[in-house]
């Protein structure tokens, strides 16, 4: 009996060690935990939102030329990236055929007027002759039809001779614009054939310190986006330099690419330093909607004290002013009372650090991007805004090894128990 009585004993004053240590270091745990309050300092803010979109860069005005006539190609006179005016010569073609085409135009212009003559003479004599009563009617119908065929006879030459001015005139190719030549797609000595379609030999561009962007844009994003609305790209040859642009046009016709609608989005891109070529793949983002004023971050938007951080602030606040109001600590609108709004509505929170206390603002807001929000008015620049309050456990440093149930080095101040640092006793 002796024996179990002394087990018992033992094993109680185990379980009354192991529950002093318990609380002991609950405790410890409790006196360590400190009140951590983020805020955010009201400032000046841009908040966007964007849709986002690839294109392709292209020059604003693109012209194909080409040849209505066909030949050889026998001169030449730009190349790639040439510059060139409205009216220069860029190339020739053999007129070897053309001046033969003119040739018999002339011939058969000139036998026309010649024919037209002798029948205009041969009528008019005729005529007289009838008056006269010297030839039959029969006679005079014959003259006057012949006089007839030989104006349309004429009438045909003459077109004939212009068509083939024409055509002699098309073998010089001129640039119908100022602008710079982007293709040249013929080589001298090559034949062009003009039968059933212009050939093109050049493609020029008017102007490249001016281009755009054809974004394709998703069907889904395509209602947020309006004329003049500014425009960021970036392109992979410069992917350090953004540039600006804005909305242009939106064309209705769509684009269907496996069953993916999307709709072209012209967007005026100036490039005064020539930077951007045509083709290049522009990455866009189109800013939809943006409102500058101050912001702060979404989650201040969020957040409401509890009770037990309010209670902490009051007790450590050096004024504990807190308002009375009809609603508890820890719930929206806390010590507000009972704020008027227009039209009843119920107020926007936030809530202000000012020293030791947190008071709550009530604010009007304007748009988000979702990271941040407007605010229009309730607070001024350089408040301090909570986003979030919370009881954390301080960190105390200690040796590898410590054991609170061993006993301390030699040397060791066993009366300092403030928990700083106790250098070695007396020697």
């Amino acid at each position: 009996m002796k024996k179990k009585t002394k087990k018992w004993i033992f094993t109680l004053i185990i379980i009354a060690i192991v529950v002093g240590v318990f609380f002991i270091v609950k405790g410890k745990k409790s006196a360590n935990k400190e009140l951590v309050i983020r805020t955010h300092v009201a400032g000046t803010y841009t908040v966007e939102n964007t849709v986002t979109a690839t294109g392709t860069l292209e020059p604003v005005e693109t012209v194909e030329v080409g040849t209505q006539v066909s030949g050889k190609v026998v001169k030449i006179y730009v190349d790639f990236n040439s510059m060139v005016k409205k009216g220069d010569l860029l190339a020739e073609l053999d007129k070897l055929t053309l001046n033969e085409s003119m040739s018999r135009a002339q011939a058969n212009l000139t036998s026309s007027e010649s024919q037209l003559k002798y029948a205009k003479l041969t009528f008019e004599r005729t005529k007289q002759l009838y008056e006269a009563n010297a030839a039959t009617l029969a006679d005079f119908e014959a003259a006057q039809n012949t006089y007839t065929q030989a104006q349309m006879s004429m009438k045909n030459a003459q077109a004939q001779y212009d068509q083939a001015r024409v055509d002699l005139g098309y073998a010089d190719i001129y640039s119908p614009i100022d602008g710079v030549v982007l293709d040249r797609a013929v080589e001298v000595g090559q034949t062009v054939a003009a039968s059933f379609s212009t050939p093109t030999l050049f493609t020029l561009a008017n102007d490249l310190t001016r281009m755009q962007v054809e974004a394709n844009v998703d069907e889904a994003d395509i209602g947020q986006v309006k004329v003049d609305q500014r425009v960021t790209f970036t392109v992979d040859a410069y992917p350090e330099d953004v540039f600006n642009g804005k909305v242009n046009q939106i064309r209705m016709k769509p684009t269907t690419t496996s069953n993916v609608v999307t709709y072209t989005v012209i967007i005026d891109a100036p490039n005064p330093e020539q930077k951007l070529f045509p083709g290049m793949t522009a990455s866009v983002t189109i800013v939809t909607e943006e409102q500058t004023g101050l912001a702060a971050p979404a989650e201040a938007f969020n957040f409401t004290p509890t009770e037990q951080v309010m209670k902490e602030l009051m007790k450590n606040a050096e004024h504990p002013d807190f308002p009375e109001g009809d609603m508890k600590p820890g719930r929206p609108g806390a010590g507000m009372g009972r704020p008027s709004f227009e039209g009843g509505e119920r107020p926007t929170i936030v809530w202000v650090k000012n020293g030791s206390n947190i008071m709550p603002q009530p604010v009007k807001t304007g748009m988000s991007d979702g990271a941040y929000k407007i605010i229009e008015s309730g607070v001024n620049a350089g408040d301090s805004i909570v986003l979030s309050a919370q009881f954390v456990v301080k960190e105390t440093v200690k040796k590898t090894g410590d054991n609170p149930f061993m006993p301390g080095p030699p040397g060791r101040n066993r009366n300092n128990r403030s928990g700083g640092p106790s250098g070695p006793g007396p020697r």
